[in-house]
C-alpha cells in the first residue's frame, strides 16, 4: 500500500487521526484482519492502541505524516509516468476561429493579427479552425486578416456551437497537424471549448491573457495575465507540453489591417456522425435585447460606478450614450449594487474593451477595473475625488459633481451634434 503506519514506532498518540481531514484513521486496540467494510489493514499487531487507515477514504493527501511526531506513518505517492510530447513535431500557429450563426465574431480577427505578429519570431504560418456550416463566404476576411490556412469543418449538425462535437473535431485536428500554439479567444465558448481540448490532450492553459510574446532564446510562448485579483502581472510558460494554449481577452490585441492580396489554403476536413454527437441538444438562441450599443463593440462607452449612488441614476448615463450614440458600462461595484446587469460590466470579471472614447463617472480606478479599459484611446474621468486612481491613466480629468457635470456635456454635445 501507498501509505503504512509502523507498528513499532507508533505510539497511539491519535495525532495522526485529528490531522486526517476526511476521517480516514482510526486507533484500533485489537488486529482484526479487516474493516466492516472489507477494506484490507495496513498492518497487524497485538497489543496496545495503534493507527489503522482505512483505505476506502484515504485520499493520499499526507496531513498524516508531518502531524506523526514519531515517524510512524510512510507515504510513498506513485507519480504516474508520464511521457513529454515530441516538441520538435509540433509546427504553427492555430486560432479558433468563433463563429455564431455564420458569422466570424471580431476576436478571431484580433487573434489572427496577434498570431501573425507571434509567426514573425517564429518564422512559421498561421492557421485559423473554422467549424460550423455555411462558412465558405466567411474564408477571405479571414485570409485577409492573416489566415495563411483555415482548417475547415462543415456540416448541418455543427451550425451553431455545443461543447461535445467542436472539442472532439478540435482535438482530432490537434492529434493529426500538431501545432506548436493554440489560441482562442476569452469569450463565453471559448472557455467552454478551449478547457475540454487542454483536458483531452493533457496540454497546460493560460486563461484571460492580456498580453502575449515569444521568449527570443527559448522560442517558447510567454503568457500574460492579471494574477492575485489583478494586483500583479503574472507571465506563464508550458515549456514540455504541446500545444501551447492560452485565451485572450477581446479587444486587449488588434487585428492586421485586411491585405485582399492574401490567398489562404483551405483544407477541408470530415469526420464521421459519432464525432459530431452531442448528449445536449440546441433548442433556441435568444439574443439579449439592448436599448444601445453593445459595449465589446462601441467606440463610445459611457460607463458609471459607485459614484452613480444608484440604479436610477443611470439614466443621466444612458441620456448622454443616446446623444453619442454610445454603449452604457458599469463598473464591478455597480453591478453588484443591482444597479446594472451583469453583460454591462468591464473590468477584469467582466467585459474587456478598447473604445475610442470611455468617459468613467463616479469610477475611483481600482486595478480590476482599468485592467478592462486602460487599452481605451480617450480616456475621460468625472469623479468628485481629485485624488482618484482613475485620473492617473485618464487622458482628461474632470473634478467636480458628475450629476452636474454630465448633463452639461448632453446638452453641449447635442447641440454640437446639430450643427
Amino acid at each position: 500500500m501507498p501509505i503504512q503506519i509502523i507498528i513499532e514506532k507508533c505510539t497511539g498518540c491519535a495525532l495522526c487521526v485529528k490531522a486526517c481531514p476526511f476521517d480516514a484513521i482510526r486507533m484500533m486496540d485489537s488486529p482484526p484482519h479487516q474493516l466492516e467494510n472489507n477494506t484490507p489493514l495496513s498492518a497487524n499487531w497485538c497489543g496496545d492502541k495503534k493507527a489503522l487507515v482505512d483505505f476506502d477514504k484515504c485520499t493520499l493527501c499526507g496531513a498524516c505524516v508531518p502531524a506523526c511526531k514519531f515517524k510512524a506513518v510512510i507515504l510513498e505517492k506513485q507519480i504516474a509516468a508520464c511521457r513529454l510530447p515530441e516538441i520538435k513535431d509540433y509546427q504553427g500557429i492555430w486560432v479558433f476561429i468563433e463563429q455564431k450563426r455564420g458569422k466570424v465574431q471580431s476576436v478571431a480577427y484580433e487573434l489572427l493579427g496577434k498570431a501573425q505578429e507571434l509567426s514573425q519570431k517564429l518564422h512559421c504560418q498561421v492557421s485559423g479552425v473554422l467549424i460550423g456550416h455555411n462558412l465558405d463566404g466567411q474564408l477571405d476576411e479571414l485570409s485577409w486578416h492573416g489566415a495563411d490556412s483555415i482548417y475547415l469543418v462543415q456540416a448541418p449538425e455543427i451550425a451553431e456551437f455545443q461543447d461535445e462535437p467542436y472539442t472532439n473535431i478540435l482535438v482530432r485536428l490537434i492529434q493529426k497537424y500538431k501545432p506548436e500554439i493554440l489560441l482562442c479567444g476569452a469569450t463565453a465558448i471559448g472557455r467552454s471549448l478551449i478547457s475540454r481540448v487542454a483536458i483531452k490532450i493533457k496540454a497546460g492553459l493560460t486563461a484571460d491573457c492580456t498580453g502575449l510574446d515569444i521568449d527570443p532564446q527559448k522560442k517558447i510562448l510567454l503568457q500574460t495575465r492579471p494574477a492575485f485579483g489583478g494586483n500583479i502581472m503574472a507571465t506563464i510558460i508550458s515549456p514540455n507540453f504541446r500545444p501551447q494554449m492560452a485565451t485572450v481577452r477581446h479587444k486587449v490585441m488588434q487585428p492586421m489591417a485586411p491585405d485582399k492580396h492574401r490567398k489562404g489554403k483551405i483544407i477541408r476536413e470530415n469526420f464521421n456522425g459519432s464525432v459530431y454527437f452531442s448528449r445536449t441538444k440546441l433548442l433556441d438562441i435568444v439574443e439579449e435585447i439592448e436599448s444601445l450599443v453593445n459595449i465589446a463593440e462601441a467606440d463610445i462607452i459611457v460607463s458609471g460606478g459607485r459614484g452613480m449612488g444608484g440604479a436610477e441614476n443611470f439614466q443621466v448615463l444612458k441620456e448622454l450614450a443616446q446623444v453619442l450614440g454610445a454603449a452604457v458600462g458599469s463598473s464591478r461595484a455597480a453591478v453588484d449594487a443591482g444597479w446594472m446587469p451583469y453583460s454591462h460590466q468591464v473590468g477584469q470579471t467582466g467585459r474587456t474593451v478598447a473604445p475610442k472614447i470611455y468617459i468613467a463617472c463616479g469610477i475611483s480606478g481600482q486595478i480590476q477595473h482599468l485592467v478592462g479599459m486602460q487599452s481605451s484611446k480617450i480616456i475621460v474621468a468625472i469623479n468628485k475625488d481629485p485624488s482618484a486612481p482613475i485620473f492617473k491613466v485618464a487622458t482628461y480629468g474632470l473634478a467636480g459633481d458628475l450629476f452636474q457635470i454630465v448633463p452639461a456635456l448632453t446638452g453641449r454635445f447635442k447641440d454640437a451634434l446639430k450643427k
